[in-house]
């Protein structure tokens, strides 16, 4: 049976294991959604994961979902990559970008602008913004002629991803965000060329895509999607139909990977397993869910056809992870109260197992 510590070829990319750091927000970016030396330390100690996928990354100003997050649509955001791309390289290495529009979950306050969607529905909850929580605002509805600029958007910032040394990047279609929007059956209410039918519900995943593969490469290129999930509100119809849709899309891309969060009952995943014939990178519990991510639950996966396990909660306290997972090592639990709260304290603060004699 395959290990997680096995190598895997992932494009140019010969990963040292199969541990992936998963995509977490943790809005400690500096004004003008710039990088950090703070990010740099904080990626660089989780180098020694087969993957690293950085966390969300808005393509565009109006595409920030929350206020604290950096982008790669400046030529200042790249400038200030580029150290963190060059720590996690220099010890050793591959991190991917995530590329994410936030859609309509955002707000105003963050961005001085309307959020954008689909269809003129609100998401489900209240959005963060510079003064705290706020109710979701209603979107408007992009126009026909105006869907492509925003799936060019994934491609513009997968250019200034390569140049600011980023391996590859994977595109944020998962969770209810503007990918995951047009793939609902209730935040896509259009009745164009991008909605109604499946082919149309799938057409601006496909097309944002389809120019990131155009702009960077497939082996660069890579998708994160949570089928059934229900992340701000979104409902999904024919979710093995839709996502068999995709997938067959994204096959005929030959698309680095594709990334799956266990957001549908694992008879459904299985079978997309099944339809995707690239590297599986699965996310084997419920992002934010009750139950972390551990060594049971990756082995499962693995034996179930998955390539690659990504982990999430687990790597923030532990910048050591694949080596206690390797040893079987306790794993150190994480304090919720500092996901978000900015500063070093709950980011850098994390120590690698400290033996004893």
């Amino acid at each position: 049976m395959t290990s997680l510590f096995d190598s895997h070829q992932l494009g140019e990319l010969r990963l040292p294991n199969r541990v992936v750091m998963a995509p977490m927000t943790r809005v400690r970016a500096a004004a003008g959604g710039l990088a950090t030396p703070s990010m740099a330390a904080y990626y660089a100690q989780r180098a020694t994961a087969g993957l690293i996928v950085t966390e969300g990354v808005q393509p565009s100003l109006v595409g920030q979902s929350s206020p604290g997050t950096p982008g790669l649509h400046t030529d200042e955001q790249v400038a200030s990559w580029r150290q963190v791309t060059d720590a996690v390289h220099t010890n050793g290495g591959r991190v991917f970008a995530q590329l994410m529009h936030g859609g309509r979950v955002s707000h105003p306050d963050t961005t001085g602008m309307r959020p954008v969607g689909p269809s003129a529905v609100p998401a489900v909850g209240e959005v963060f913004t510079p003064t705290g929580p706020q109710p979701a605002p209603t979107p408007r509805a992009l126009d026909t002629a105006e869907v492509p600029e925003h799936a060019l958007a994934y491609a513009q910032a997968a250019r200034r991803a390569v140049d600011a040394g980023f391996d590859g990047v994977e595109l944020h279609g998962a969770n209810g965000y503007l990918i995951s929007q047009f793939l609902s059956s209730n935040a896509n209410l259009r009745t164009d060329r991008y909605g109604g039918s499946l082919t149309g519900r799938v057409r601006f995943a496909v097309e944002a895509v389809s120019a990131t593969v155009e702009a960077v490469g497939a082996d660069r290129t890579g998708i994160r999607l949570s089928p059934g999930g229900t992340f701000w509100g979104v409902e999904e119809t024919d979710v093995p139909e839709l996502y068999a849709m995709l997938l067959t899309e994204l096959a005929r891309l030959e698309v680095a990977y594709v990334h799956l969060e266990a957001t549908a009952e694992e008879e459904v995943l299985i079978g997309l397993r099944r339809a995707w014939p690239g590297t599986l990178i699965m996310n084997p519990v419920l992002p934010m869910g009750p139950k972390q991510t551990g060594r049971t639950e990756a082995d499962h996966w693995l034996g179930l056809g998955a390539d690659l396990i990504s982990f999430g909660r687990a790597f923030i306290a532990n910048p050591d992870l694949v080596e206690r997972l390797r040893t079987g090592l306790p794993i150190a639990p994480v304090d919720g109260a500092t996901y978000y709260q900015g500063g070093d304290a709950g980011y850098l603060t994390y120590a690698a197992y400290q033996y004893t004699a």
